[in-house]
């Protein structure tokens, strides 16, 4: 038998009346902005997860596209890349640069960085991502291509500027400056613009075109972003050249025609016959062959400057080659999540404050963020008494952590280093698991020491967190390259050579890391090497680094002469060794875990990779000693224990005793090897006095 009760009129009431106002009750607004990963691009977007995936595929299939066109099958990344796509006009316009004072007139544009790259995206547009597809090519090309010539650089981004890209097709080969002459203004209205621009295909169709061998020798800097009008006979006779390379699959022939050229300097005429097997004058005829050949182009020229231009294709013009899409819909692995607005806000005005113009704004929002408890960030984390799920403390930081790290970029860009510190301490505070604070704090370190001609601090630490940051984004060539500057400070010359060419492996036009590729050849004492990259340099168009490899091609001179290493800023001030902000944080979470014995290491192994840094550090040391020179006869050398060796020389009427710690490693003139049974030979020796014997030998020269 089941027993049944009545529940009381008055209960069911409350519960019926409790039941409305809920349904009655305004639900909190869930925040619209999404972050989308696909396997190459972050997109922030508010304009829903449809059109925020549909943005991720075009730019993965663009990618896809543009490593067909270089015959690759994977392309590198330098840096992490994050798309911002607004669904109002207003929100993008807000952010966009002023060109004369006005916004630019296209949907998106691009902020390239040293940390991270930004497109900007005006996805209330049509095919917006097209207005990007320029800088897009430039960005790869960077990353994916050794130095060349702007013609090259310049042709390249144009060809593919045209490019189209649907679920299904690719279209490429269009002319990307082919602009309508009859134009709708806001009320509908058409204006014949008498003096539109002149499109590339019109540019070529002038009877007068630029010499190759002008064309090929043509200084063009794109290393900035900021070319200038497209609408030359520059870009016009670039981008029919790569069309016609592209369309003759001779790309292996130009990588030759370059390393004539840029390596073995070789003149451009005599570079081109041996590259292409024709002149000047013969590869100029046919690719103006080529370009006469195109009927596509002449055809929508045509309807372009009809009076009633057809709207539709003059946008989409006919392209010269189609073919399937290398990454359809079904092939782009994509994750959603949703975003907190606090976040949003932060990205957006990171953005800003890389625009000049922009600047005044990003700045007042960040701090407004960083201020804002109401954006605090609850962490749980377990109490060392009671581990239990249901009993946890949560440790509340106040302010935006993104806001903070991005007012820390800034402070280091602009070498405000302690304002940079204490930025990033306040970051971490909220998010120390955070690999962007990794890197912002080893770039402090690295740019801190740079320009205070100073050695790296706490640089143990700072190899440790670089680990960190490549498990995290493995192709982050900056974050290699600052790897091998802190294996070379700790005397792993080897070790920093590896990681330097990785660099320049995911970066090969950063002369940066040539720079320090050519540092780590003299400590090597690989000097052929080292002048030849040197001499490059000298001849870039960077001026601050072709200065100081002009300072060390005379500091290899004495170097390889006599053996002494010539620092510049010998005399800098050192300043004392300092914690970063995240060493710090990493003994308060140490402590307040109860783990008082490991002090900021995240284990055994990383604690061990510490001290053994931490002690080539200190073994790398320099050494204040003064350095003496003295000729005479060597008497004897003693290699008892090996590799260590007692040089007896007679120089004077005195017996001196020169100690080499290693002499498989030593400074050597006059002979390619160290030969433990010299004796009775006249040398020249550079030593520094005292030590363990009465000097310390820092190079021998034999006669």
């Amino acid at each position: 038998m089941v027993c049944t009760r009545l529940i009381p009129i008055r209960f069911l009431l409350a519960f019926l009346l409790a039941a409305l106002l809920c349904l009655s009750a305004p639900a909190a607004n869930p925040s619209p902005w999404l972050e989308i990963h696909s396997t190459h691009f972050t997109v922030i977007t508010d304009a829903g997860e449809k059109k925020g995936r549909e943005v991720a595929l075009r730019f993965e299939q663009m990618r896809a596209v543009f490593a067909g066109l270089l015959g690759k099958e994977k392309l590198h990344q330098p840096v992490p890349v994050t798309i911002l796509a607004f669904k109002s006009d207003k929100t993008y316009y807000q952010l966009a640069p002023l060109r004369q004072g006005k916004p630019i007139d296209v949907p998106g544009f691009f902020l390239p960085g040293e940390d991270q790259d930004f497109f900007v995206l005006n996805v209330f547009e049509d095919e917006p991502w097209r207005a990007v597809a320029h800088d897009l090519a430039h960005m790869l090309l960077n990353a994916n291509y050794p130095p060349a010539q702007g013609w090259f650089d310049e042709g390249l981004a144009e060809y593919f500027s045209s490019v189209r890209v649907d679920n299904k097709q690719v279209e490429i080969g269009a002319d990307p400056e082919l602009q309508v002459s009859v134009k709708v203004d806001d009320l509908m209205q058409t204006q014949q613009d008498q003096h539109p621009p002149r499109s590339l295909t019109e540019l070529l169709g002038a009877q007068v075109w630029l010499s190759m061998a002008d064309l090929f020798t043509m200084k063009h800097d794109t290393a900035s972003f900021h070319e200038g009008t497209h609408n030359t006979l520059f870009y016009a006779q670039s981008w029919m050249v790569m069309h016609y390379l592209l369309h003759e699959q001779k790309l292996p022939e130009t990588g030759a025609y370059f390393d004539l050229v840029l390596n073995q300097r070789v003149p451009v005429e005599e570079a081109i016959q041996k590259a292409y097997g024709m002149s000047g004058a013969q590869l100029e005829q046919a690719v103006k062959d080529y370009f006469h050949a195109q009927t596509v182009l002449f055809t929508a020229l045509d309807a372009a400057r009809q009076e009633h231009p057809d709207p539709e294709l003059v946008a989409n013009p006919a392209q010269v080659y189609h073919f399937p899409v290398p990454v359809g819909p079904d092939d782009a692995a994509v994750t959603v999540k949703p975003m907190l607005e606090g976040d949003e806000r932060a990205i957006y005005a990171d953005a800003e404050i890389r625009i000049p113009e922009r600047r005044e704004y990003g700045m007042k929002e960040l701090q407004t963020l960083t201020e804002d408890t109401s954006l605090a960030t609850a962490s749980p984390e377990t109490t060392s008494e009671d581990t239990s799920e249901s009993k946890k403390k949560v440790v509340v930081a106040a302010g935006n952590e993104i806001a903070h790290r991005a007012l820390a970029w800034d402070h280091i860009e602009r070498g405000e280093f302690e304002e940079a510190s204490a930025e990033l301490s306040k970051a971490a505070s909220i998010n120390p698991r955070d690999m962007w604070l990794r890197y912002y704090v080893s770039v402090l370190k690295y740019r801190m020491a740079e320009a205070r001609h100073m050695e790296i601090q706490g640089l143990a630490n700072m190899m440790q967190d670089l680990r960190g940051v490549l498990e995290w984004y493995p192709e982050f060539a900056d974050a290699y390259d600052m790897m091998a500057v802190a294996r070379m400070e700790g005397g792993g010359s080897i070790a920093a050579l590896q990681a330097e060419r990785n660099a320049l492996q995911l970066n090969p036009r950063e002369p940066r890391y040539l720079y320090h590729l050519a540092q780590i050849y003299i400590a090597n004492k690989q000097w052929e090497a080292a002048q030849a990259l040197l001499e490059r340099l000298k001849a870039g168009g960077n001026p601050q680094i072709a200065a100081q490899a002009r300072e060390k091609v005379e500091q290899i001179a004495t170097e390889r002469k006599y053996g002494v290493p010539v620092a510049s800023g010998a005399g800098a001030p050192k300043l004392a060794p300092q914690k970063s902000p995240f060493d710090v944080l990493e003994q308060d979470a140490a402590q307040r875990a109860g783990n008082d014995n490991t002090e900021g290491s995240a284990s055994e192994g990383a604690a061990s990779d510490r001290t053994a840094a931490s002690g080539a550090a200190v073994a790398a040391a320099p050494d204040k000693r003064p350095t003496k020179f003295l000729s005479g006869e060597l008497v004897s050398v003693d290699c008892t224990p090996a590799p260590v060796a007692i040089l007896t020389v007679s120089s004077g009427g005195t017996l001196l005793k020169l100690r080499a710690r290693d002499y498989k490693s030593l400074v050597l003139v006059g002979s390619d090897e160290f030969s433990c049974a010299w004796h009775d030979r006249r040398i020249a020796a550079n030593y520094k006095p005292g030590g363990t014997a009465d000097g310390d030998l820092v190079s021998l020269e034999l006669h």
